[in-house]
């Protein structure tokens, strides 16, 4: 589902940060080569992204939901100078992907990958993380979520993807659309837990922005 019209979005583009050099290049051949490219964060997403981690200068991100590596690079540019990310895919077909990307740019030391089932490996992370990027299996989120609240310190952030679901959320789910049900009952429950303060967003395909109280 299409929030803004194309140019709206494009207007917005045209007078935002461009889209790093690098990052161009990944979307190329996210777009060409690999399945479901819509999955990609994209430019104004990408931005925002990046901005967020310049305004916090986080020292420990954490990203639940690889892909090709597009979200982690835009995430590495706020990196304190200290900073590290710790990313997670499933998919080890995107491997190569995400390896190449990250080999090149300016954080090939700074950034851990780890392939496997994100519920698994977050019972073995730690943090505490300053900035926590989920975007994964959507009928997950409620159990990523409950793994990582009390791994966020005070006053960090725990952003959240494809919250608005194609606008599926706006209809009555039915049995039929667990993912659905899912999603919108997280949102719900988001709003409700005095841990975090919450601002959805209509960013792309919806972004929850938590601040970890």
């Amino acid at each position: 589902m299409d929030f803004i019209a194309n140019d709206i979005l494009r207007y917005c583009e045209e007078h935002s940060m461009p889209e790093p050099q690098p990052l161009r290049e990944l979307s190329r051949t996210t777009q060409a080569k690999v399945l479901n490219p819509r999955m990609l964060s994209g430019h104004l997403q990408g931005r925002f992204l990046a901005l967020f981690s310049k305004l916090i200068r986080p020292k420990h991100i954490l990203e639940i939901g690889t892909y090709t590596g597009y979200a982690t690079l835009c995430l590495c540019e706020g990196l304190d100078d200290e900073g590290h990310v710790t990313t997670i895919e499933i998919n080890d077909e995107l491997e190569p992907y995400f390896r190449t990307a990250f080999a090149s740019s300016l954080w090939a030391d700074r950034i851990t990958s780890l392939i496997g089932d994100a519920k698994q490996l977050l019972t073995e992370l730690n943090g505490p993380f300053d900035l926590v990027f989920i975007d994964a299996d959507k009928s997950e989120y409620p159990a990523y979520y409950a793994a990582i609240i009390d791994k966020v310190r005070p006053g960090g952030l725990i952003i959240v993807d494809n919250v608005l679901w194609s606008g599926h959320v706006l209809k009555k789910p039915s049995d039929q659309d667990p993912e659905t049900q899912i999603i919108d009952q997280f949102n719900r429950d988001l709003t409700s837990d005095s841990r975090v303060e919450v601002l959805m967003l209509p960013v792309r395909d919806g972004l929850s922005v938590l601040r970890r109280v």
